[in-house]
Order: C-alpha cells, then sequence, then structure tokens
C-alpha cells in the first residue's frame, strides 16, 4: 500500500496574500494583482518589481508588512491536526524572504518555494526553485510511491492539484473554480480537512 503525502499551497490556503498585504500597506493598488488574476507568474513577478522599483518599496518594508500577518482564521488548527495524521509539504510560490515569519507561526511546516535576488534591500529579481516547482515535485513524490493530495486556491495551484493522485481547491475564485470543474471545491478548513481524510 502507497504512504500518503498531502501538499498545500500557502497563501489563500494557509495564510493571506502577501501581496495584497503590502498592496495596503503601502496604498499601491497595482500591486493587489496575484497568481489568481494573472496565470504568468514570471510576467507578474516582473510587473511587480517594476512597481516596487517605481514606488522606492524595499525588502525591509515587505518583511514589516509580513511581520503583522496571521496566518488566516483556522489555518494553524487545520494544518496541526492534518499533521497529525499525515506527512505535509507547502509547495509555495513565494519566497524564503518572505515566507519565515509565516512558517513560525504554523510551527515551521516543510516549505518548497522560490529565493529573491536582492541588492542593497532592493528586489532585483527572483530565482525559482525551477520552472512549475509545485507540479514536479508533485511528480517526484509520486514517483517515490508516494499516494498525493493536493490543495490550492489559484491559477498556479492547478498543474499541482492535476499532477495529484487528487486535488482540491479551496477559498478559490470563481473564474478559477469555473476554468477547472475537474476538482472538487470548498470554502473551509473543516470541509477541505474531511475530504483530505477521505481520499488518504
Amino acid at each position: 500500500m502507497k504512504q500518503a503525502i498531502v501538499t498545500l499551497d500557502m497563501e489563500g490556503v494557509l495564510t493571506p496574500e502577501i501581496w495584497i498585504a503590502v498592496a495596503e500597506k503601502t496604498g499601491i493598488p497595482e500591486l493587489r494583482r496575484t497568481t489568481r488574476d494573472e496565470p504568468d507568474y514570471d510576467k507578474l513577478m516582473n510587473y511587480r518589481i517594476g512597481i516596487l522599483d517605481q514606488h522606492g518599496i524595499k525588502l525591509s518594508h515587505i518583511q514589516e508588512v509580513i511581520g503583522t500577518l496571521k496566518p488566516l482564521p483556522g489555518g494553524k488548527e487545520f494544518l496541526d491536526e492534518l499533521r497529525s495524521i499525515v506527512q505535509v509539504i507547502i509547495l509555495s510560490d513565494t519566497f524564503e524572504q518572505f515566507a519565515q515569519p509565516l512558517m513560525k507561526q504554523l510551527n515551521w511546516p516543510t516549505l518548497f518555494c522560490h529565493r529573491l535576488v536582492v541588492e542593497n534591500n532592493r528586489i532585483a529579481g527572483y530565482q525559482l526553485r525551477q520552472p512549475n516547482q509545485k507540479q514536479k515535485s508533485v511528480a517526484a513524490l509520486k514517483s517515490l510511491n508516494y499516494h498525493v493530495v493536493s490543495a490550492g486556491d489559484s491559477y498556479n495551484d492547478t498543474a499541482m492539484l492535476g499532477e495529484a493522485n487528487v486535488g482540491f481547491l479551496i477559498h478559490a475564485p470563481d473564474k478559477v473554480k469555473k476554468e477547472f470543474p475537474q476538482f472538487r471545491a470548498v470554502d473551509s478548513h473543516a470541509e477541505l480537512l474531511k475530504l483530505i481524510k477521505g481520499a488518504l
């Protein structure tokens, strides 16, 4: 019998969207654009870096905002219960320099994500772990004979969900649910926990 493992997206599933929080704190509405709106991650990140440069926003400014964030209501409890029954890996398109304060609040789950290129506190670029790292991570776990159950909320999660043995959407916008009807969609951690338990 194959051993099960669960992979989860971070932002929108367990934590608030970091870029939306930065947009609200800085008053720069253009930074509200996320992977829920833009399927092309490279295009989205280059757009964000251009906006940051235009407004003189540095890495330390963003880290200050992240330091004020808390997990989504019920997110930590959901993750704690899930980790008590199955191994969990967070697969996120966030960056190591952003994620640490939130990972600490979530009791340091395993996180695979990307790295920012920083020059004198300016975000100059980013280094992907590899393109499509969520989908490729799930494929690698399946090659190790894991039965993979995945959950996410955005366009950039759909390849991961499709690669997994079972994939679910949580807190997804209507347009993502409409475009990907093959993934069961729920709006609460309690519903998701029930579905994951049934899929293990």
